[in-house]
């Protein structure tokens, strides 16, 4: 990966497109927007593939990331808390905590970051 720098942050090419990062949000995606983005998606991907795994149908997935940031720390993130809201007729309850812990285990971001960020998970069943 290459970055340049521009006016107000860095910028870079993917085969998707361009990515503009500034500290300044009217310039670009902060970074912290970028590693909570990382962990929530990477790990609502493995949530996704862990169920059609063990075969439990769902319709929709949604995740929600609560950030605590230390501004005494140069206002690092320390803990991330994602919410998944899983919509979805007949999903075994009983289940959703093994899917979890495969979740966690196999998300490469959560895996990453494990022993500098807290990560913590919830869910919620929709029918």
């Amino acid at each position: 990966m290459e970055f340049n720098m521009k006016e107000n942050g860095f910028a870079t090419n993917f085969s998707y497109g361009e990515l503009h990062i500034s500290g300044d949000e009217n310039y670009g995606f902060r970074p912290y927007q970028l590693l909570v983005s990382s962990v929530a998606v990477c790990s609502g991907g493995v949530l996704r593939k862990v169920l059609e795994k063990m075969r439990i149908p769902y319709d929709d997935i949604k995740v929600t990331a609560n950030v605590e940031r230390n501004e005494k720390e140069a206002n690092r993130v320390e803990k991330i808390h994602l919410h998944f809201i899983i919509k979805g007729e007949n999903i075994p309850v009983e289940k959703m905590e093994r899917v979890l812990e495969l979740t966690r285990k196999n998300c490469a971001m959560v895996q990453s970051v494990k022993d500098s960020i807290q990560v913590t998970e919830s869910f919620e069943l929709i029918r």
